[in-house]
């Protein structure tokens, strides 16, 4: 009883003693975790802002000392990539986008539902293959991907059989079609809709609903993040590609936004303020696009890591 009773009161003291000895060390884990993620937040910042502060500085005055912000601030660095062919470029981007992300959303949605709900013979093999295509280098289907633009049927001057023309080649519809269904945003929603709960589709087609309705109906509205990690993977495939369009295209009516910043590059006489001022005005789709999907973005990719 008397040895319980010292080796308590000798240990109740010690307790609280650990506690605040703890305290300081989680609070110094703490700053030394916020000075880091400071520190590395500036270090990304940096080029953008760079970027930012170019756009705005006259062309004279390219060349001198950074300055995070110009002594002369301009905006004719804006209308100079404009009348460069940059609002050509960014309606063609533009228009492919739109296409491709709509496409993705209807269509690879829809694969991936058919994969998870409605399995078919064969449907596992299929779904694997279809998934190892994403594996392929971009160069090695490039010839493959050129010789179906141009001998697309009835496009450009083609018959029936695609000979007799240049079929897609040098149009917006041409670079649109690779990008038409992502092997990975059917993998995707694939995915999503294997983790939904099957009871709703079987009570649904108890009460005489087709398959259309069920996936359109119940299904859909349910994959908001879904769509929303869909969206922004079609969007920024298509936006930041350049070794497609730099194939499919030729004339600077069908160019789309990074053939026209290389052009800048590729003049001879580079003019680094309209180059920056062209990067930050493509950068802002992309950011305006995440900004406004973030949370169900976010929650697409929180429950795919909970339900995968």
């Amino acid at each position: 009883m008397s040895t319980a009773t010292a080796e308590g009161r000798t240990g109740a003291p010690g307790a609280p003693t650990a506690g605040r000895a703890r305290g300081p060390a989680r609070r110094h884990a703490a700053a030394t975790n916020v000075v880091l993620l400071a520190t590395a937040t500036v270090l990304v910042l940096i080029p953008f802002l760079w970027v930012i502060s170019l756009a705005f500085t006259p062309s004279e005055d390219a060349f001198g000392a950074p300055q995070l912000l110009p002594e002369k601030p301009t905006l004719q660095n804006f209308g100079t990539a404009w009348d460069a062919n940059l609002g050509q470029a960014l309606w063609n981007t533009t228009v492919v986008t739109v296409v491709a992300v709509l496409a993705n959303v209807v269509f690879a949605t829809a694969a991936g539902y058919a994969f998870a709900m409605l399995p078919f013979r064969g449907s596992t093999m299929l779904f694997y293959g279809l998934v190892s295509t994403a594996a392929i280098p971009v160069s090695v289907t490039l010839i493959p991907l050129f010789l179906m633009a141009k001998q697309f049927p009835l496009a450009g001057g083609n018959d029936l059989l695609g000979h007799g023309g240049s079929g897609l080649l040098d149009s917006l519809g041409g670079v649109v079609l690779p990008y038409v269904i992502g092997p990975m945003n059917i993998f995707l929603a694939r995915q999503y809709f294997a983790s939904a709960n099957p009871d709703l589709a079987e009570a649904a087609r108890i009460d005489g609903a087709g398959e259309v309705r069920i996936f359109t109906r119940i299904y859909l509205p349910l994959a908001k993040p879904l769509l929303a990690v869909v969206s922004i993977f079609a969007f920024t495939g298509v936006w930041d590609d350049f070794l497609w369009p730099l194939v499919v295209t030729t004339s600077a009516e069908t160019q789309t936004v990074q053939l026209a910043l290389a052009r800048f590059l590729a003049s001879g006489n580079v003019q680094y303020g309209p180059l920056m001022a062209g990067a930050v005005l493509i950068t802002l789709p992309v950011l305006a696009v995440f900004l406004f999907n973030q949370r169900a973005f976010v929650s697409g990719l929180t429950d795919g890591s909970v339900k995968g």
